[in-house]
């Protein structure tokens, strides 16, 4: 899917473009609706100043391919792109972690070489030491969190780029399977989950694993019995419960996961559906339906938090015995003269830095299985196959007069119940199709196989000889314009959804497009013209000029081949005749293939067939099959007595 050019409000200079005017006071310019007058006087150097700060955000060259993600999604891989933050933050955590454990040794060297030998300089030189050591740290510390949460920035961004990359790449079958609620949080809480690790969760991780590591050796340094004894006493126990922590956390973490994407589609699906929902006043039904998932999701996390608050209070009761046998132990050792006081404080002070970090790490832990979790989810996505593949070396389909061709087609949604059997079908170049059939019969199926928005099952969808799996999937976008049942609008100016295909292209073609679907009036009675804000999906704009702004769209495509899927279905009458005569104006020299619901635009075609029940039953002009009294003879009756005048 492309994405509008130079954002909206582009040429022309609408909302959201240029740079403010009127420095002095004296430019005007209009922003929306309300006229602007300019930046005071008085307010022109702090505005200078502050346009001076801001960081250059230049466009991203960002491409986009076909061709299926086939790159790993770790955490290694995130954070190695930038080696250069990653070395800097790296640097940074080892000097915080040594620094954060010279404490307790100037508390030893205090008390044993100032306080018990009564000698104030040396005490002095220790406190300096300390202070010094303190802003040492401060500094390490600040450097180390710019830089993470700079790393952290830069790779889930690039995350975030790679995902939507992967959502513009799937195929339609798999926005049909999934729901938009679990696609949603794809990109938002599983993406906030990593960021979360990545920012603070590793460095903290590593500055936790240093502490231990060093507190390790000093401790064996100052004794290495009385370190071997409680150690001994601590570690086991601890690794055991850590080993049940890590099970239990994978289980109930997943869990998580899948929980608040149930969360999230069903708050999707309730904001979509708010309409019906008050028309059929179904509210309380709706809540009860939302406590149900909102009561999943409070479970999983109370699964969560039980086995957090064995986990935690477990290490805490650990350490403590730990720290009790250290001082039952230690003491003896000072009583007998084998240990000074000044070591045995730094000892406990050190056996409490070795614990600190237990208790970090249970927190840090949990943020890694949330990560965790939510990179498996993400790996699921990124490994998904389009269902439509662009074949390797695929060429670009040339400029096409416009003859299709559909041999021997079969297809189905579920291949084990096919919607069409051996379709075979041969459209000349400039002819127009009307699809008429029953509802499920497989009118809109074909017109997707001919898109190419599905690829069938068996058989093949030939375009000037051209078989679509052929050739590159841009190429045949260009050159095959669909117009859908219910046109999408996006958020943006009443110009950049007309020139959504060619947004590079001028006014002047936009205004022939607005001209030939027949805009005019929607152009001239908006304020601001084609650089009228539309809100979303189109909501300040009728059924009838959503379906002419399709069509305009088309319009400023110009592809070969056009596919309306019902594109009058949905309209009253007057908007009917309108979205009709710009029909019969967009398809002058091209081919068509109209999926019909109102025979009145069948009629029209230079051929009707009749899908049904999987296969064409019928063609042929519409006098023609009239005259020959089938099923169309029966259905074009059938519809001129529902529309007849009394």
């Amino acid at each position: 899917m492309s994405m509008f050019g130079g954002g909206f409000g582009g040429p022309g200079g609408g909302p959201g473009s240029g740079a403010i005017a009127g420095m002095g006071g004296t430019g005007t310019r209009r922003q929306g609706n309300t006229p602007f007058a300019g930046v005071p006087a008085e307010l022109a150097a702090g505005v200078t100043l502050l346009e001076a700060s801001e960081p250059d955000h230049p466009d991203p060259a960002a491409t986009f391919s076909h061709t299926p993600d086939t790159g790993r999604l770790t955490l290694w891989s995130l954070l190695s792109g930038r080696r250069a933050l990653l070395v800097t933050a790296a640097v940074a955590v080892g000097v915080e972690a040594l620094l954060l454990q010279s404490g307790p040794y100037l508390v030893q060297v205090g008390i044993d070489h100032s306080i018990v030998a009564r000698d104030v300089p040396v005490l002095v030189i220790a406190a300096v030491a300390f202070l010094a050591s303190v802003a040492l740290t401060a500094l390490a510390t600040a450097v180390r969190i710019r830089t993470s949460g700079r790393l952290a920035a830069y790779s889930t961004r690039d995350l975030r780029v790679r995902v939507f990359t992967q959502l513009q790449r799937l195929s339609l079958d798999h926005y049909t399977t999934e729901k938009a609620g679990v696609t949603m949080t794809r990109m938002t809480s599983d993406v906030e989950a990593l960021q979360q690790l990545l920012q603070e969760g590793f460095a903290q991780f590593l500055i936790h694993g240093l502490t231990m590591v060093v507190v390790t050796a000093v401790l064996v340094h100052y004794d290495a019995g009385l370190a071997a004894i409680t150690l001994l006493l601590v570690v086991p126990p601890l690794l055991l419960l850590t080993l049940w922590f890590r099970r239990a956390a994978d289980v109930g973490y997943n869990r998580q996961r899948d929980t608040i994407a149930g969360l999230f589609s069903h708050l999707t699906e309730s904001l979509n559906g708010v309409r019906v929902i008050t028309a059929h006043n179904q509210q309380d039904r709706n809540v009860i339906a939302h406590r149900e998932v909102v009561g999943a999701y409070r479970d999983a996390n109370d699964h969560t938090g039980r086995i957090n608050a064995v986990y935690g209070p477990g290490t805490s009761v650990i350490g403590l015995l730990g720290l009790a046998a250290l001082l039952l132990i230690g003491g003896r050792k000072v009583l007998a003269g084998t240990l000074t006081i000044g070591e045995l404080t730094a000892f406990v002070l050190y056996l409490n830095a070795f614990f600190q970090p237990v208790q970090q790490l249970v927190q840090l832990y949990t943020n890694y299985q949330q990560a965790r979790a939510a990179l498996g989810k993400l790996r699921g996505l990124l490994r998904t196959v389009p269902a439509v593949r662009e074949k390797p070396g695929a060429l670009p389909l040339p400029p096409a007069s416009g003859g299709i061709e559909l041999r021997e087609i079969t297809f189905g949604y579920d291949p084990a119940r096919p919607v069409l059997r051996g379709v075979n079908l041969r459209i000349a170049p400039g002819e127009t199709i009307a699809c008429v059939g029953p509802t499920g019969a497989g009118k809109s199926t074909l017109a997707k196989l001919v898109s190419r928005l599905y690829d069938p099952d068996a058989g093949t969808v030939l375009v000037d000889g051209h078989d679509l799996r052929d050739v590159t999937l841009d190429s045949l976008h260009r050159q095959v314009g669909v117009v859908p049942q219910e046109p999408f609008l996006f958020a943006g100016t009443l110009r950049d959804n007309i020139a959504f295909a060619r947004p590079e292209v001028s006014d002047e073609v936009v205004l022939a497009a607005v001209e030939a679907v027949g805009l005019r009036d929607l152009v001239d009675r908006s304020p601001d013209g084609l650089q009228t804000v539309l809100h979303e999906r189109g909501q300040s704009v009728s059924s009838g000029e959503r379906q002419l702004i399709a069509l305009a769209r088309v319009f400023v495509a110009e592809p070969r081949v056009v596919v309306l899927d019902e594109a009058t279905s949905s309209l009253d009458l007057r908007s009917e005749l309108r979205v009709e005569a710009a029909i019969q104006r967009l398809l002058e020299g091209r081919t068509a293939i109209l999926v019909a619901h109102r025979l009145s635009t069948a009629r029209r075609a230079d051929r009707v067939i009749v899908v049904d029940d999987g296969d064409i039953v019928e063609q042929g002009t519409h006098e023609a099959l009239l005259a020959a009294g089938g099923r169309y003879a029966t259905m074009y009756a059938t519809w001129e007595s529902h529309t007849a005048t009394p």
